[in-house]
């Protein structure tokens, strides 16, 4: 079993940054792909960045390439989504996920998941 935990959410005003984290724990998490997922009110939750394990390799929604970053350090078993240039539009409830399989892959179909934490809020006002 695997086990995250989100931080790092709060309430910030248009084009300023926050810095999302995602422990994690169980075991040999730090071998599984991540990814960051978002929910905003009334919508689906949607897909946000990914990373392979080794994290030399990540993937980005339109909507945040160019302003976020995802990376992980496996020695602390711990994944980061750095956000920069923050819109109203980016406010939702930020999610990380784990999928459980050892791959050199990452993924954007959250079906595709199989650990979630309970999620952080972020919340950008204009």
């Amino acid at each position: 079993q695997v086990q995250l935990v989100e931080s790092g959410g709060g309430l910030v005003q248009a084009g300023g940054s926050l810095r999302l984290s995602c422990a994690t724990s169980g075991r040999t998490s730090s071998n599984y792909p991540m990814g960051w997922f978002r929910q905003a009110p009334g919508k689906e939750r949607e897909f946000v960045a990914a990373i392979n394990w080794r994290g030399g390799s990540a993937y980005y929604a339109d909507s945040v390439k160019g302003r976020f970053t995802i990376s992980r350090d496996n020695a602390k078993n711990t994944v980061y989504l750095q956000m920069n240039s923050l819109k109203p539009e980016d406010t939702a409830v930020y999610y990380c996920a784990a999928r459980g399989i050892y791959s050199g892959s990452y993924y954007s179909d959250p079906r595709l998941y199989d650990y979630w934490g309970q999620g952080t809020q972020v919340t950008v006002s204009s």
